[in-house]
């Protein structure tokens, strides 16, 4: 029985030999057009040394011989790009920056050859986490004019890492003239991140001018809107957060379900709880939604009594079924009940609280993220504004 080489060994002969063969005969074509029969010997011997690498389970040296035998020139760029590119998608980052670095030092290429090995190794660069490498070789590539779409759109993600969100509005702004696509939206989510970080240093003037960009540069910003109020509600002044509170719906009615606590606290503070209950009951209307029917459940069940709560909960479950209003009516039930029916209910109590334990609050409308907090950058697809509160028949 012929023995086979180990696992390791067959993986790198299927990976390697391929580009041993290309580099092999890249470099035997050139040698005939140059027709130098006494480059022959040692193009062989250093093509056979590679393989004899191989063989002694040696990879790493046997890329750098095969690299070795490709000379970099205008005939060649494109071979030595592909091998960078293979190397950074396996998760081999050193040798795709070392091989990017040395096309980039060859005299010989081309301007638009040297170009696109800058913008691959400023890739690179990003995948390793170098990230200031990879800003200055963006920012070269603008200033000559060369790949700009691209090196904007890197700088974006560069700006959004490091939470850099002053010079993520000027690239934003760049990025859109550049590539004829709108980014009012992204550049609104920018100044609301300004405003937050302005919060947090108790630099209240400041975060409410960043919040009025936001809604300069896109008027249907829920995230400003919210913002807006809370600082309204920082200041004491319950009307002008009510106003905020209230553009939502007209904003973007997803998120309704976000402002009705804020609200709620509102009117409360106001004294004016009519006029919140009046407002609810047209969001009822217009939109359902368990967190609108659970807070009309709270008014009904202080002007009234449990009974009515109850009764509106059951009316509303009817029309949109919801585990949050299911939990809430067995809640008001156990107030009133005794013996084993109460012991039944503390049971049934426990499963729906796990049953929340567990499901997702949030999705978002482009990549099918879940969550339980929102947030308004997807942590998976990087986009802005595409996870919202789920509203389906099931309502959490």
């Amino acid at each position: 029985m012929v023995e086979l080489p180990p696992l390791p060994l067959l993986i790198a002969l299927v990976v390697i030999l391929p580009l041993a063969a290309a580099s092999g005969w890249l470099v035997a074509r050139r040698s005939m057009k140059a027709a130098s029969a006494t480059k022959r010997p040692d193009l062989s011997s250093d093509y056979f040394r590679g393989l004899n690498f191989l063989l002694n389970e040696q990879p790493d040296k046997a890329i750098e011989v095969f690299i070795q035998m490709l000379e970099v020139d205008s005939e060649t760029v494109e071979t030595h790009l592909a091998l960078g590119n293979l190397f950074r998608r396996r998760g081999e980052v050193d040798r795709a920056i070392r091989i990017h670095q040395n096309i980039i030092a060859r005299p010989t290429l081309s301007r638009e050859q040297r170009s696109l090995a800058l913008y691959e190794l400023g890739q690179d660069y990003m995948t390793a986490g170098l990230l200031d490498r990879a800003e200055n070789l963006f920012q070269e590539l603008i200033d000559l004019g060369e790949y700009k779409t691209e090196a904007l759109r890197q700088l974006l993600e560069i700006y959004e890492q490091e939470k850099d969100w002053k010079n993520a509005i000027e690239v934003a702004r760049q990025y859109e003239f550049a590539a004829g696509v709108k980014t009012s939206t992204v550049i609104a989510h920018y100044y609301c991140e300004c405003s937050e970080q302005a919060m947090q240093k108790n630099e209240l003037r400041t975060a409410r001018q960043m919040v009025k960009k936001a809604l300069a540069a896109d008027r249907n910003c829920v995230r400003a809107s919210l913002l807006m109020g809370q600082l309204d509600m920082l200041d004491g002044d319950c009307k002008s957060a009510i106003r905020a509170y209230r553009k939502v719906e007209d904003q973007d009615a997803d998120y309704l379900s976000e402002v009705i606590e804020p609200l709620e606290n509102c009117y409360r503070s106001s004294n004016d709880v009519a006029e919140l209950k009046k407002y609810l009951n047209d969001l009822l209307q217009r939109y359902g939604g368990v967190t609108v029917m659970l807070s009309l459940a709270s008014i009904i069940k202080q002007e009234q009594d449990e009974r009515a709560a109850t009764n509106f909960i059951i009316e509303e479950l009817r029309k949109r079924p919801s585990v949050r209003g299911l939990e809430r009516l067995v809640a008001y039930n156990m107030q009133g009940t005794e013996g084993a029916a109460k012991d039944n209910l503390y049971i049934l109590n426990d499963l729906i609280k796990k049953l929340l334990g567990i499901k997702a609050l949030y999705k978002c409308k482009s990549c099918g993220f879940e969550g339980k907090a929102l947030h308004w950058h997807c942590p998976s697809c990087k986009r802005w504004n595409t996870v919202k509160p789920i509203q389906d028949i099931v309502e959490t």
